[in-house]
């Protein structure tokens, strides 16, 4: 094993359990075992307060809820948004030429498939603002119904455009949720709650950029999306995600202790604990998802075995490593390699 392989293993990142089980909450109805199962997901984990789940898990589970409820939203609108409208709307912003024509559209689609919760944009030169106004009579959306408007129209323009679009601040009329934490590492560390307005700011960068994607690049896009969402355009100016990367420039066994990283980032540590605290994490709780999640990018490569990938990740023991790991998703490594290869046989 040569030293630093693991900070070459692609920034995918995981999910937290609590989003999983907030999905699978508005799955009213519906046997969600099978869907489970055939995510990949381990039963087990659904209770377990520290498991975590692969993007393309979190993709499978939700266009599998969708396919069940037919139902795009996911039931948190009055009107469904019926399978096959994320394909329609991909479709019909792949002709706009640029990254404005691009978000009207997209904006302007969901105006046409919700009945509920429809988005307004207002542009200036420091910020392109998309406000979501709810009908009225109907009562506040909850912070997992504008969160899914926007991993579906956010999501989709980056894509388009081909780069992250930096997310300057983002309002809630709803109160917090218990994760609020989750939220703003997917969408902005600037946010807040019970606001007379819900709406969220947009570097306008993306304005005038030409939308680079084709029909042919949306086949392969198309497979995962929107649940991919979640991790492939999050937040990476918080200050867990700083950390993140300062950690996997270095070989697991070589990561910092939280002062020496505060001196990376060239700030002072009791600044840096500061804002961790304030975002939901510290430097060890961070070292900890960061060994999980390669731990699991690790365990889709076959050729890899379970003792080397211990290692990489920084555990003396691969029986350290074992009870670890059915603290993360619920399984043994072996298991969760076996689920993962029964599911992208599936897929395929």
């Amino acid at each position: 094993m040569q030293p630093g392989k693991t900070s070459r293993v692609s920034e995918k990142g995981t999910i937290a359990m609590s989003l999983v089980r907030e999905t699978l909450a508005r799955a009213h109805g519906v046997d969600v075992a099978p869907i489970v199962d055939a995510a990949g997901i381990a039963a087990s984990a659904l209770d377990a307060p520290h498991a975590r789940v692969s993007a393309a898990q979190y993709g499978a589970l939700w266009a599998g809820i969708a396919r069940a409820l037919d139902d795009e939203f996911l039931g948190q609108d009055s009107h469904a948004m019926k399978s096959g409208s994320f394909i329609a709307m991909t479709r019909a912003a792949l002709g706009a030429p640029t990254g404005r024509q691009a978000l009207q559209r997209t904006v302007q689609f969901m105006r046409l498939v919700l009945d509920d919760l429809a988005g307004e944009i207002d542009i200036d030169a420091t910020r392109v603002r998309i406000a979501l106004r709810q009908r009225a009579g109907t009562p506040v959306p909850a912070m997992f119904a504008y969160a899914t408007w926007f991993i579906l129209v956010y999501g989709l323009l980056c894509w388009l455009v081909g780069r992250r679009i930096p997310v300057i601040a983002a309002r809630f009329r709803c109160p917090a949720p218990a994760d609020a934490h989750a939220y703003q590492l997917m969408i902005c560390e600037d946010m807040a709650f019970d606001q007379p307005d819900s709406w969220f700011d947009l570097a306008p960068v993306f304005l005038d950029l030409p939308v680079i994607q084709t029909t042919a690049s949306a086949r392969a896009f198309l497979r995962n999306a929107p649940g991919n969402f979640v991790v492939k355009y999050r937040n990476p100016a918080s200050f867990a995600a700083r950390v993140r990367r300062a950690l996997r420039a270095l070989p697991a066994h070589a990561w910092p202790d939280a002062d020496a990283i505060a001196q990376r980032l060239n700030v002072a540590p009791a600044t840096l604990r500061r804002h961790l605290r304030q975002e939901g994490h510290s430097c060890q709780s961070i070292k900890d998802e960061l060994r999980r999640d390669l731990a699991l990018e690790a365990l889709q490569d076959p050729a890899r075995s379970v003792a080397d990938i211990a290692a990489a990740v920084g555990f003396a023991e691969p029986s350290a490593f074992h009870r670890a790991f059915r603290k993360w998703t619920g399984l043994r490594p072996a298991e969760y390699r076996q689920r993962r290869e029964r599911h992208a046989s599936k897929a395929r």
